[in-house]
């Protein structure tokens, strides 16, 4: 898992009842994008039950209704669907200190650890493109000129939006600073560059790639 190239990961984004799992929130969506050597080779997308009625600020903010959640399978299925899903493959978010968390706890709801490693495609993205107005992700699509089907707080297009970005940083660094198949573990010390060396981080990092 660990010597995997960062072009070979799953994108996954998670909607919500709520910001944190620790205060009682729960996953209602998750959508992911299996990325092999640089192609989309597969997709998860799934509603789930989260056991609770989700507020009319979720519904309006997502399109989410009660429901539509009502009829879906309940969050330990889907979350056991999804452990087969991401097998050992490396995982990456955008801003994913939020969904790793709530992929914490809901794997921990059907006691199941979550051993695979993440990297966040927001804090890379704010070292490589430092120029941009703001790096959330609709700005960051808009700036990179992503594709995109104009869907947002839906977790399957935020998570293929995120693929794009992310294959965008990996062609930007190669045509950039000359790395190829940058390694998965070069884009977590990325985002945890201090932004002022980045330039610097990167050119020594294609020297010794």
């Amino acid at each position: 898992m660990k010597h995997r190239p960062a072009n070979t990961v799953i994108v996954l984004d998670f909607e919500t009842t709520g910001l944190s799992p620790n205060k009682g929130d729960r996953a209602i969506e998750i959508g992911a994008v299996r990325v092999e050597d640089g192609r989309i080779t597969d997709r998860f997308q799934r509603l789930m039950y989260p056991s609770q009625r989700i507020s009319g600020f979720i519904e309006s903010y997502t399109g989410i209704t009660n429901r539509m959640l009502q009829d879906a399978d309940p969050a330990e299925h889907v979350m056991a669907e999804f452990a087969d899903f991401i097998e050992d493959f490396n995982l990456v978010a955008h801003n994913a200190s939020f969904d790793s968390k709530f992929l914490i706890s809901e794997l921990a709801r059907i006691g199941q650890p979550c051993r695979q490693l993440f990297a966040c495609s927001l804090l890379v993205a704010r070292r490589l493109y430092q120029d941009a107005p703001n790096h959330k992700l609709g700005t960051l699509v808009r700036y990179k000129n992503l594709p995109t089907d104009g869907t947002f707080h839906r977790a399957l297009a935020d998570a293929e939006m995120t693929t794009h970005l992310w294959l965008k940083m990996l062609e930007d660094m190669e045509s950039r600073y000359g790395i190829d198949q940058a390694d998965f573990a070069l884009m977590q010390k990325l985002g945890k560059t201090v932004k002022g060396k980045t330039d610097e981080f990167l050119r020594k990092s294609a020297v010794t790639a």
